[in-house]
């Protein structure tokens, strides 16, 4: 029989081999994530040094925050790692300083110019100075110090384009690595208050079989307003935000050449002489609240010309992204639900200058501009007819309002006048528009926009005769009408006005989310100065999808999604149905996300109707080690191939075709310091019916970058277009080689050479009457420019 005292010691070396067993779990339960923290913090009178070493001693006593939770893919869990956060600010600067402890061999990181890497570790600042949840500051900074900024706005989501001058530095250690960043006052804004209360969250992104994002604050999934989860900084006290001058000089250099007729290999290439030019531009910061800003003959060059992309079966107008640094200040203020300004409308100016103005709640924007060669866009039911005309006068009002409950109204009113001599009574469009963004609820709001236009051609013969003869296939302006007959599309002086409306019910949620649009623009609408490429229809689309998360396993997460949606004239026709499913998957393993799509589809083109038409897609991502990505995407449709039959008797009609798509891109990091980018994009299409060729288009573009220093860097683009409508016997080949040396100081102070040189295909042609213009097949360089430019920011 156990004596009670040996029992007694027994049952207590039980209940401690049972608590030193689960003693870890505990220790686990213990961890909480923080909803809205805040943090204090104090003034201090030293400067830091930006080295990303963390041994200043202002740190010791900064504001820390620590207890980072992991948001994606967790939700809301215990992190793998530990992440620390320090804040503090002097007069000129706040700095913030991070230690993300971690195995420092399995940190990706890359050498490359600011703003250009993706998939690395970076720690994330977040700023909502205004606390409205309208527009927010990110900074990134990856483990090399390379920065990154981008505007987050509540109506367009991420502007990736946005530049601010600011300081970092980071550091790889034996435990991880550590950030330091300094951002000047100067550079934001900010309320002019004596006391602030910012909206802030501290963020760092971790790469590696998942994609780990971890944050201060805590998150509900389930909460559609993603700046109001964010913590709160205070004792911010009487600093001052950007008040004074910049001053942005620029020469620009550069020496263009061309074959005299583009068609002929033979004739003779003409070499244009060198041409400088001076253009100075100029940013006064009034207060906080005001910036203006304004150029004379301003340098909207771009450093790299804008990649090809797939137009062998499309009747709209390309959309191209906004590089011009010129437009980053306030861009958020002038994005709408309607593309109602499009800032590269505004194309060759000799004049521009912008206000910007925010106060709490309430954000205006002024934007007047003198344009040399003015784009204009002709939208029709079916297509949009592109063409270039003389100089215009462009101005754009913007005014948006924010309420207590992250509601926002707006108003945004566009102008553009036509003048010069070629303009024969002149002419106009205008646009005037309300929009909204209206929170009901924790998870669902209604938006929408409101537009009223008013034009009046400019009466231009030549202008109608360049349509005319320039769209294929060709046309008779004066008798292709639109407005229910009232009116046809020649350059003739006509005017008439038109309308937009759209409106979204939304539900945004951890799990199930949709959304209800119904939209409609009118025969007559046209804005000059956006993007709105159709005319004449009513749509209604729904959208839903429903979130499935895995906690284990080797899904991360999965969402079946069902769309559909259907569009009809202003006289009843049907144009379109469709009705789509799709899922779509992320995995626990190199990153990896498939989307797997499948559509069917009824469509009415020029007034014939198709049906039973069909799309097959899958798209498939993923980043194997910290040198390589894969993006593959493979697809095929029967679909409606658009103006590329040719029949017997010469007229050009629509037919099914059984389209095949294919676009491989890759990253691949050998070193450090060297990205190639390869990709290829290809479509190829044949006639349902018959089996014959319709056409193909082939785009392989390959950009080489080699990162010397932060400053210093070398990039080549090598880009190759094959283009073939097999029914016109029609078919383009073309090279392109674009080397481009650069040294960047900041986002504004920049030095670079380059050149651009386009080869051309030219197929044998014989000439009986005259052989001295006959040809053999043959490759030629068809134009070649050689440029430079340097432009310096000064500030005061």
């Amino acid at each position: 029989m156990t004596h009670p005292s040996q029992f007694v010691k027994i049952l207590w070396l039980t209940i401690i081999s049972v608590l030193l067993i689960f003693i870890p779990s505990f220790a686990t339960d213990t961890f909480r994530p923080v909803y809205k923290p805040s943090i204090e913090i104090k003034k201090t009178d030293e400067t830091v040094k930006i080295d990303g070493i963390l041994d200043d001693s202002v740190w010791k006593s900064a504001g820390h925050a620590t207890n980072f939770v992991e948001r994606n893919p967790g939700d809301m869990i215990q992190p793998e790692v530990e992440t620390e956060a320090f804040i503090t600010y002097n007069d000129e600067y706040i700095y913030v300083a991070y230690i993300c402890y971690d195995d420092p061999s399995t940190i990706r990181a890359t050498m490359c110019q600011r703003d250009q890497f993706a998939a690395d570790d970076a720690a994330i600042l977040l700023l909502d100075t205004y606390g409205d949840a309208t527009w927010a500051y990110q900074f990134f900074v990856n483990p090399y110090g390379i920065q990154k900024d981008v505007l987050w706005t509540s109506i367009q989501g991420q502007d990736l384009g946005f530049d601010l001058i600011w300081n970092s530095a980071a550091t790889i250690t034996d435990k991880g690595y550590q950030v330091e960043i300094a951002i000047p006052f100067s550079s934001m804004r900010f309320p002019k208050k004596d006391i602030q209360s910012w909206k802030i969250d501290f963020w760092r992104n971790r790469p590696r079989e998942s994609y780990f994002q971890y944050s201060w604050a805590a998150y509900d999934r389930n909460e559609q307003c993603w700046p109001c989860q964010w913590g709160t900084v205070e004792g911010i006290n009487n600093v001052f935000p950007g008040k004074g001058f910049e001053v942005l000089p620029t020469f620009i250099a550069n020496h263009y050449g061309a074959l005299k007729d583009e068609a002929d290999p033979k004739s003779d290439f003409h070499n244009e002489r060198v041409r400088g030019d001076f253009s100075l531009g100029g940013k006064y910061s009034v207060s906080s609240d005001i910036t203006i800003e304004a150029a004379i003959n301003p340098d909207f060059s771009q450093v790299e010309a804008d990649a090809d992309q797939i137009d062998v079966n499309t009747t709209i107008a390309l959309f191209y992204p906004e590089k011009r640094p010129f437009f980053q200040e306030g861009s958020d203020l002038f994005q709408t639900l309607f593309n109602s300004f499009y800032t590269r409308t505004v194309n060759d100016p000799e004049f521009v200058a912008k206000l910007t103005a925010r106060t709490e709640g309430l954000s205006v924007g002024f934007m007047s501009a003198l344009d040399n060669t003015t784009p204009y866009i002709i939208p029709l039911d079916d297509k949009s007819i592109p063409a270039i005309t003389g100089k215009s006068y462009v101005n754009v009002l913007r005014a948006l309002k924010s309420f207590h409950n992250n509601s926002k109204l707006g108003l945004i009113v566009t102008d553009r006048r036509f003048v010069g001599k070629e303009f024969d009574g002149n002419g106009y469009g205008t646009v005037i528009g309300l929009d909204g963004d209206i929170r009901l609820s924790k998870n669902y709001s209604i938006v929408g926009q409101v537009l009223r236009t008013y034009n009046k051609e400019p009466n231009d013969s030549l202008l109608t005769w360049k349509i005319e003869n320039q769209s294929w296939p060709p046309f008779n302006a004066d008798t292709v009408l639109f407005g229910q007959g009232k009116h046809n599309i020649a350059f003739d002086g006509e005017t008439f006005a038109g309308g937009g409306v759209v409106a979204e019910f939304r539900r945004q949620a951890r799990h199930w989310n949709f959304t209800i649009d119904y939209n409609h623009v009118s025969p007559t609408y046209r804005t000059e100065t956006g993007f709105d490429p159709w005319v004449n229809y009513h749509s209604l689309f729904f959208y839903t999808s429903y979130h499935l998360y895995f906690e284990q396993g080797l899904l991360e997460r999965i969402t079946p999604q069902v769309y559909t949606d259907r569009r009809w004239t202003f006289d009843d026709e049907l144009r379109w149905r469709n009705l789509d499913f799709a899922i779509e998957g992320r995995f626990r393993f190199a990153q990896t996300y498939f989307n797997l799509f499948y559509g069917t589809a009824f469509e009415s083109w020029n007034n014939v109707d198709f049906d039973n038409l069909w799309n097959v897609d899958f798209t498939w991502v993923c980043r194997p080690t910290n040198r390589s990505e894969i993006n593959f995407n493979v697809g095929q449709a029967l679909n409606v191939a658009r103006g590329v039959k040719l029949t017997p008797d010469y007229q050009v009609i629509d037919v099914k075709g059984k389209e095949t798509r294919l676009n491989i891109s890759l990253n691949l990091k050998p070193f450090d310091r060297i990205i190639i980018e390869p990709s290829i994009n290809y479509a190829f299409s044949k006639e349902n019916s018959t089996g014959d060729k319709l056409y193909k288009q082939l785009i392989s573009r390959t950009k080489l970058k080699f990162q010397a220093t932060k400053a210093l860097s070398l990039r080549l683009v090598l880009q190759y277009n094959d283009t073939e409508y097999y029914s016109f016997a029609y078919e383009s080949k073309r090279w392109d080689l674009d080397p481009l040396l650069t040294y960047q100081i900041s986002p504004f102070s920049i030095f670079y050479i380059g050149s651009t040189m386009d080869y051309r295909h030219f197929n044998e042609y014989n000439d009986l009457n005259n052989p001295n213009n006959s040809f053999n097949e043959q490759w030629k360089m068809s134009s070649r420019q050689f440029f430079m430019k340097l432009q310096y920011l000064f500030q005061t």
